[in-house]
């Protein structure tokens, strides 16, 4: 029989309802194994436990009175960038440590609607400014195939924790990779929805169009079941799309036909290329697509050089534009300082500029692939790096610079507002997870779920662990 942690989120839905387990019993099984494992991991900044606790006896109660919302009593993890009413939201930073937000981020109401238990908040790099996860709160976090290892960033608890069984699926955010980035080097499932797809409401902005939330799972079905939970549009919304006409649970169970996919490995920056293992797991992935009766061609990569100086300017202004007090500057880490300070002296003039080279650059290249159904690239250039690879030189240029060697793929979809998935197909001779990249169409979620549903189904994955998580 398998162990609570090894059920994915449906399943453990599906052992409650069938009065196998409580949800008393599945939030103190995955208390514990946080207790054994997330230091090690790094993998929560907060963990709520007598919350946690309180709301599973609440789950059980409804879910003996038999009308209960789909996930009632299943645990879940919030990422610790998004905002809790009732528990503290330290955006990865020691300035932020002690702010309780006055309400909480949409996508908390709905994962508390749909009958989740979060318990506890996961760690992220500070702001969530990095593709990788470490801060001065609590240290790196940390992947559960190698702990001297990088989890990724910037929702790199989230993915560590998913990855090692502490929970069954988690809430993250993508603004240039962060949910595809981890979900690679921590050999799980991640999916960046649409821009548009899920509201940033109410008090975040999805003013750069550059950041959505999406699901981190073990499972294909999970995420698309957690994007039904979020994909639903608040009024004011500026991108806002409409409520899907088919579940995304729906569009997991359907078989996607033949599809003509196109691929390429080469990134869009000059002297920046794929390692071994990333082409090992790009052509694999290829030539699994090509048996399952789809037309996969190589083209070349379709995104100019020209887009990364502008998205900085973006990324920067947008961090700039945090209201700090001036006292606490110097508490902030290099990074932050760094990309503060460069976004503080870009003009109104260069940042307006900038989001309309994106929206018209990224505009014409999806215009140019209108033949294609999907995408496939590496999700990353290498492997999860050491802890201490990104900044150890202690120069914010030196640091960008290995982040760009990292990761040159994922950030194209966020400046494109394209759907995108990491599906961890491959594994390195040293035991690293090695993820892949699926794309499509802008608004074409469904369709990219399908896809990856049938790739999981031909090439499981779910049942490979990490040693930690037995």
């Amino acid at each position: 029989m398998a162990e609570l942690h090894e059920l994915d989120a449906i399943a453990q839905s599906e052992a409650l309802r069938a009065g196998d387990t409580s949800s008393v019993e599945l939030v103190e099984h995955h208390l514990d194994r946080i207790d054994a494992h997330s230091a090690a991991l790094g993998a929560f900044i907060i963990v709520t436990a007598e919350q946690a606790l309180e709301r599973a006896v609440i789950a059980d109660a409804k879910l003996a009175e038999g009308d209960a919302p789909a996930f009632t009593g299943v645990p879940i993890a919030i990422k610790d960038l998004t905002f809790t009413r009732d528990t503290p939201t330290s955006m990865g930073s020691v300035v932020m440590r002690d702010f309780v937000p006055p309400v909480n981020a949409y996508v908390v109401d709905l994962i508390e609607k749909a009958g989740f238990v979060s318990l506890g908040k996961t760690n992220t790099p500070e702001f969530g400014l990095s593709s990788y996860t470490d801060n001065d709160i609590i240290g790196p976090a940390r992947t559960p195939w190698d702990t001297s290892r990088n989890a990724g960033g910037s929702s790199g608890g989230a993915a560590a924790a998913v990855a090692a069984g502490l929970v069954p699926l988690a809430q993250g955010s993508d603004g240039g990779g962060s949910i595809r980035i981890p979900a690679s080097a921590c050999g799980i499932f991640g999916f960046k929805p649409s821009r548009g797809r899920v509201s940033a409401g109410p008090l975040g902005s999805d003013w750069s169009g550059l950041a959505v939330d999406g699901p981190l799972t073990r499972t294909v079905r999970d995420a698309a079941a957690l994007l039904d939970v979020l994909a639903h549009p608040m009024p004011g919304d500026i991108r806002p799309l409409p409520d899907p006409a088919v579940p995304y649970a729906e569009w997991s169970r359907r078989e996607p036909g033949r599809l003509r996919i196109a691929r390429w490995s080469a990134t869009h920056l000059d002297g920046i290329e794929p390692g071994p293992d990333a082409l090992a797991a790009f052509d694999a992935a290829g030539t699994l697509l090509e048996s399952l009766g789809h037309e996969v061609l190589d083209i070349p990569n379709p995104f100019p050089q020209a887009l990364e100086p502008q998205f900085n300017i973006i990324w920067s202004s947008g961090i700039a534009g945090v209201p700090l007090p001036p006292e606490v500057e110097a508490t902030l880490r290099t990074n932050t300082r760094y990309w503060r300070g460069r976004g503080a002296t870009a003009s109104a003039i260069e940042l307006s500029q900038a989001m309309q080279f994106l929206e018209a650059t990224t505009r014409e290249v999806i215009t140019g692939l209108q033949s294609y159904d999907a995408f496939l690239t590496p999700t990353l250039a290498l492997p999860p790096q050491p802890i201490e690879w990104f900044n150890e030189s202690g120069d914010p240029i030196e640091d960008h610079r290995r982040e760009l060697l990292f990761t040159p793929y994922t950030a194209l979809y966020n400046m494109s507002g394209q759907p995108a998935a990491s599906l961890p197909l491959h594994w390195s001779a040293e035991g690293l997870p090695i993820g892949v990249m699926l794309a499509a169409m802008p608004g074409q979620d469904g369709a990219l779920f399908s896809l990856c549903a049938q790739v999981e189904a031909a090439a499981p994955w779910a049942d490979r662990r990490p040693s930690l998580s037995s």
